[in-house]
């Protein structure tokens, strides 16, 4: 006997099916693809009834408790039909699991199986399959962040790998619903994530091993990590985090010398990111010393080599460690790596110049197709997404600046300003990415001609103010000394003491002029000197005018005398 519903979704894809109800098992086919998802009678643990956002849901849940199937879009007045077929046919009772609707942030955590539920009031809120789980970390003291494997494109009933590359979640753990001892000094957010680990094997390794290597310094994130390489993934341990990374997360592989011709860099690009608290890391740096070599045998045969590798690995390998761990990073993940080309050569024969991104000092590398500044933060800039590249000097276009800086305009994002930059590696920059097809700007030539045009004004100006100074003319004092002098002004005070022209012509407020001076002379001295010779003269007529009121006069004794003895007797 066979029960059979139309309209019935599996999983979470998006094809109509038809499910079968047989004594034997149950079986569910697509309409529209042909798919078919079979479950043998003998496998089904117990089966449950929930409300979903596809109408009703009815679950398997599998007897060896990691798997379960699920199939949407059953009518209420299904459910007692399907509590009848189950009983009879499986030998199990239909239990209605009951879902919260309160849409509540706060609740409980409990290991459901295989899954993982978040409980409000005793219901279920939602459910996370522990097999998702990737990565678990410690957010703080009292989170815990739970990062999730991407799903593979080419399963049509799962959301692309793209839509779930951030798929990542952060739970807060206060202790409350945790089963935790009171003596156990263990903190909540600690046993959850230690729990976590445990059911969803993060820090297991599952299956057999190809290779290990230990003790790797890895620059971001920065620490000694444990890489142990297995057929679909690598695991790298350190000592506070764990990180499981997919082979189909690896984007990019770059293999770059450092300028210090020490030590060669291994970067991986990784999409999604791996994270650390609320950093995010898209690039795993490793660091390796030239001269260190190391010598493995990859845990493969020479058959699985040639058919699933197509012969990209070996064996053996006997050679420097940056050499190794690339060519094994390679062959697993068939991706390519890239290197220095030799197109570009800095002024000291590097492949990389000196350069500064924001506050932090780095490496600049000109590749093939695309720049890459290292360590922190590493960026990579695809020369297809340039608009253009503005090379501008540093100090205000002053020539004597010993660095420039290099801005990258991109299509679609922000800029990025390259600073700090040896003023001696502009022309190869310049050339470099020239023949590049770049549209490349240089300001810096246009701010050394605006400074030089800016000193030339200068030079003018200060030309035609000295001039104007040596054409404008001079106030020239009576006497024909400094009209500044002290002793000028005394002796022109004197000289009105003895009734002196220039004495009677300063009463009307001008000093002194002589036949051969022009207007132009007589209006500056008009301007300088009448307050000088205004305050002098006061003070002679004031002198004069106490020597009076003393009655001080000269002897008449009828014989002529100079002027000067007679005032001497009279003193």
């Amino acid at each position: 006997m066979t029960t059979q519903f139309e309209g019935i979704y599996h999983g979470l894809g998006t094809d109509v099916g038809e499910l079968r109800l047989a004594t034997i098992g149950l079986g569910w086919k697509s309409v529209t693809t042909g798919s078919q998802v079979t479950v043998a009678a003998s496998d089904i643990k117990y089966v449950q009834w929930l409300r979903v956002a596809r109408n009703f849901q009815l679950r398997i849940i599998l007897k060896d408790n990691r798997r379960r199937e699920t199939f949407d879009g059953f009518q209420r007045e299904d459910h007692e039909k399907i509590s009848h077929v189950v009983k009879q046919h499986y030998n199990v009772i239909l239990e209605t699991k009951d879902v919260s609707l309160k849409g509540w942030n706060w609740g409980a955590l409990d290991v459901q199986g295989s899954d993982l539920a978040f409980l409000v009031s005793n219901k279920t809120a939602f459910e996370v399959p522990l097999s998702q789980i990737s990565n678990s970390n410690i957010v703080g003291k009292t989170e815990v962040s739970l990062e999730f494997a991407a799903l593979e494109k080419k399963n049509p009933s799962t959301p692309s790998a793209s839509k779930r590359k951030d798929a990542d979640d952060e739970l807060d753990e206060d202790g409350e619903h945790m089963d935790v001892d009171d003596d156990d000094e263990t903190p909540a957010a600690q046993a959850f994530h230690d729990m976590i680990k445990e059911k969803a094997d993060i820090g297991q390794v599952t299956g057999e091993g190809i290779a290990s290597f230990a003790e790797v310094t890895v620059l971001t994130p920065r620490g000694r990590y444990d890489i142990d390489m297995f057929p679909a993934f690598l695991r790298l341990r350190g000592k506070t985090y764990d990180y499981k990374i997919l082979y189909t997360s690896i984007t990019r592989l770059f293999l770059l010398p450092k300028p210090d011709d020490v030590h060669i860099i291994f970067v991986v690009g990784l999409d999604p990111p791996i994270r650390q608290g609320q950093t995010r890391y898209p690039y795993l740096v490793m660091s390796f010393s030239r001269d260190e070599e190391v010598e493995v045998d990859l845990q493969l045969d020479e058959a699985t080599i040639e058919s699933q590798y197509n012969g990209n690995l070996k064996k053996h390998y006997e050679a420097p460690i940056h050499e190794v761990i690339s060519a094994v990073f390679r062959g697993l993940s068939g991706k390519k790596i890239t290197a220095p080309s030799g197109s570009f050569t800095s002024r000291d024969s590097h492949t990389s110049i000196k350069a500064n991104l924001k506050a932090a000092q780095g490496d600049l590398y000109f590749l093939e197709k695309a720049l890459l500044f290292l360590v922190k933060p590493t960026t990579l800039v695809e020369y297809t997404d340039i608009a253009s590249v503005v090379f501008s000097r540093v100090g205000g276009g002053m020539a004597s600046a010993r660095t420039f800086d290099l801005k990258i305009l991109l299509k679609m994002s922000p800029e990025i300003v390259f600073t700090s930059i040896n003023k001696e590696e502009h022309e190869l920059v310049e050339e470099f990415l020239k023949s590049k097809k770049l549209r490349v700007k240089n300001e810096m030539n246009d701010d050394i001609a605006a400074a030089a045009g800016l000193d030339s004004d200068s030079d003018e100006d200060m030309q035609s103010v000295a001039s104007d100074g040596e054409d404008a003319p001079k106030p020239r004092p009576a006497a024909g000394n400094d009209e500044d002098s002290e002793e000028d002004d005394d002796f022109q005070a004197s000289s009105s003491d003895s009734g002196s022209p220039s004495a009677s012509e300063s009463d009307d407020g001008e000093g002194a002029v002589t036949a051969s001076d022009d207007s132009g002379d007589r209006d500056l001295i008009k301007k300088t000197k009448p307050k000088k010779t205004k305050e002098k003269k006061d003070k002679v007529d004031k002198a004069k005018g106490s020597k009076e009121k003393k009655g001080k006069k000269p002897v008449d004794d009828g014989n002529p005398r100079p002027k000067k003895k007679a005032k001497k007797q009279d003193d």
